[in-house]
């Protein structure tokens, strides 16, 4: 292992626009993957095993959607000591998202907010790069998918653009996430009220249904959720999961709050916040869904991590997986480790 210090390429990096920043890296990890130079960043995975929605998982520290939304640095990533990688959100259609600029950080609060828009290229284009990584799940490392609508899909007709997600990622998932809960997509967090998510949830879990007798394949469906729901809104959401028969939830998506960064510099822009501003909040909607759901619903826990107690903070209010993304652009790859490190059981 030849891990380069994060500190020595934080400065190169934030001295960029982030949105070039990301995609420098990106195009980087996609070109130097599975070559002697993923050594730069590899670290050796903590082994401490949990098995999760039926799904056996190398540990319990995952990356969350939005970093990779194409799927091209899954193996890449994975190296970096992930026991699962969750890649998306993919759309039916490629489409290139909200105008740019359209991702700002906050470096006083170890933030970013971001109105990326589910910019991707596509489905068929995802699936294909989904196909080419091979290193990470030959070494056990679980793979989640992450499928959402279409901008130009008006609201009333979501439920065929996830339809066609799940079609498509579901003979090359471990686990699909239906991303509901996305700030930047017109109306979409609409489809979290209790009306519009039964429908949407009863139709794709169906299919799933009908998918799963095809293949034989087993194929957990999770459901991201927003920070910004209120108790009574969380019990719904509860509620509806149980009643489709749904395996699992992801807490939380970004923030459209703005209390913890009010006054700096880029707070005033419109989009997700992300980093350690959403912290509370997910672990507040964690806890909500934990009472509500009972001890052995699986929940994944997402926000604000960016050390290994705030990884053990995210299981303590109910989460049995954790993600980050944040973090890895604030503190580098050693971050990852440092969280597993600090859930592994003696």
């Amino acid at each position: 292992m030849s891990l380069v210090p994060y500190a020595l390429t934080r400065p190169f990096l934030f001295g960029l626009d982030p949105e070039h920043a990301h995609e420098l890296t990106l195009g980087a990890i996609a070109r130097l993957q599975n070559t002697p130079a993923q050594c730069l960043w590899a670290q050796t995975r903590i082994a401490d095993p949990v098995t999760v929605a039926g799904l056996r998982f190398p540990n319990r520290i995952g990356l969350a959607a939005g970093l990779d939304k194409n799927g091209r640095c899954i193996d890449g990533l994975g190296a970096m000591g992930f026991g699962f990688i969750e890649v998306g959100t993919v759309t039916p259609k490629g489409q290139p998202g909200n105008d740019k600029p359209r991702m700002f950080r906050i470096p006083e609060k170890e933030a970013l907010i971001n109105r990326l828009g589910f910019n991707n290229e596509g489905l068929a284009s995802f699936i294909a790069n989904v196909q080419r990584a091979r290193s990470f799940r030959a070494a056990g490392g679980l793979l989640g998918l992450n499928i959402g609508k279409n901008a130009a899909t008006p609201i009333e007709n979501a439920v065929d653009d996830y339809l066609i997600g799940l079609e498509g990622v579901f003979p090359h998932a471990d686990y699909i996430t239906v991303n509901i809960s996305s700030p930047n997509t017109k109306n979409l967090r609409a489809l979290q009220s209790d009306e519009a998510l039964d429908a949407l949830l009863s139709r794709l879990q169906t299919r799933k249904l009908e998918l799963q007798q095809a293949s034989g394949r087993q194929v957990p469906m999770f459901v991201k959720i927003a920070p910004d729901l209120d108790e009574g809104q969380v019990a719904v959401i509860a509620q509806t999961l149980q009643k489709n028969g749904i395996d699992g939830v992801i807490a939380t998506n970004t923030t459209i709050a703005r209390e913890a960064v009010q006054g700096l510099p880029h707070a005033g822009e419109t989009g997700g916040l992300s980093g350690r501003p959403v912290f509370e909040a997910s672990n507040r909607v964690i806890r909500l869904l934990r009472a509500a759901l009972g001890s052995n619903y699986p929940i994944i826990g997402v926000g604000g991590v960016l050390s290994g107690e705030d990884a053990r903070a995210k299981i303590a209010a109910g989460a049995d997986l954790v993600q980050i993304y944040t973090g890895l652009i604030y503190k580098g790859p050693a971050l990852v480790a440092d969280c597993a490190r600090a859930l592994a059981r003696p």
